[in-house]
């Protein structure tokens, strides 16, 4: 059955820190020499294992993804920011090829409405042991108004998103293209942060897939969820002028 929820430890979240709405916070990517459970690192970039693993039935892994603790894809040179997305995407292979998992997923929290709570650029990559996220989406949520296609890289704004409003696709053939895919989301989440809203947004996910002989990058930005979408499961998406009005922006800044 589609939807089920994950179980969430409350006890294993006991102390957990948070410093994105609390600034001053204690936090533990910087005081890299007391990290435990280090997988993989490659300089300032570090995967371990997630010592507060909140979720049942699933292996909690991070990618620290710089030392800058303000940094991210938004003030990044574009050599780092690919070189964290090259790395990002190797330790989630590691997980995929694995075969320990119905499903691995990848994902980035950034900013106080995205459901983290640290500022600290990183990404997530959990293994689910019984769970395949796929059966909750398909092909459909990565299609839409087109903003770019060539042979490197696909971008659409989603006319049938996951949660809405405003969804935006990046999908690649295969890992030879991640510096294009790491490219394109710097973009856009740069175009996020400074120009959509007059610069009013404070956050955003960062979505992986790998599904239909691609993978994609699904960038959402973050607001007050909808009601509409908490009581009833339904998305909403802007109307066609407004996602031309995005695709253009979008196009510009290419």
């Amino acid at each position: 059955m589609a939807n089920q929820p994950l179980v969430f430890d409350y006890q294993a979240a006991q102390g957990k820190p948070e410093n994105i709405r609390h600034i001053e916070g204690y936090c533990p990517f910087c005081d890299v020499e007391h990290l435990t459970n280090i997988l993989a690192q490659d300089q300032d970039r570090i995967w371990l294992v997630n010592k507060f693993r909140t979720l049942e039935d699933t292996f909690q892994t991070v990618v620290i993804e710089s030392s800058e603790h303000n940094g991210g894809p938004s003030t990044y040179s574009v050599e780092q920011n690919r070189e964290v997305f090259e790395f990002a995407f190797k330790c989630w292979h590691k997980m995929i090829i694995s075969n320990k998992y119905d499903s691995t997923i990848m994902y980035k929290s950034f900013g106080p409405l995205s459901g983290g709570s640290l500022r600290h650029p990183h990404f997530q990559i959990v293994g689910l042991n019984n769970y395949d996220v796929y059966q909750n989406i398909d092909e459909s949520n990565f299609t839409g108004v087109q903003i770019v296609k060539d042979d490197q890289v696909e971008m659409t704004l989603s006319t049938n998103p996951i949660i809405g409003f405003v969804e935006i696709n990046i999908a690649i053939p295969g890992v030879a293209q991640i510096d294009s895919l790491a490219d394109a989301v710097q973009v856009v989440v740069k175009y996020l942060l400074n120009d959509y809203m007059g610069g009013r947004l404070t956050s955003y996910n960062l979505f992986f897939y790998q599904m239909a002989g691609q993978f994609y990058c699904k960038v959402v930005p973050r607001y007050a969820t909808s009601p509409y979408f908490i009581g009833y499961k339904i998305s909403q998406v802007q109307n066609d002028d407004r996602l031309d009005k995005i695709a253009k922006d979008i196009r510009q800044r290419l």
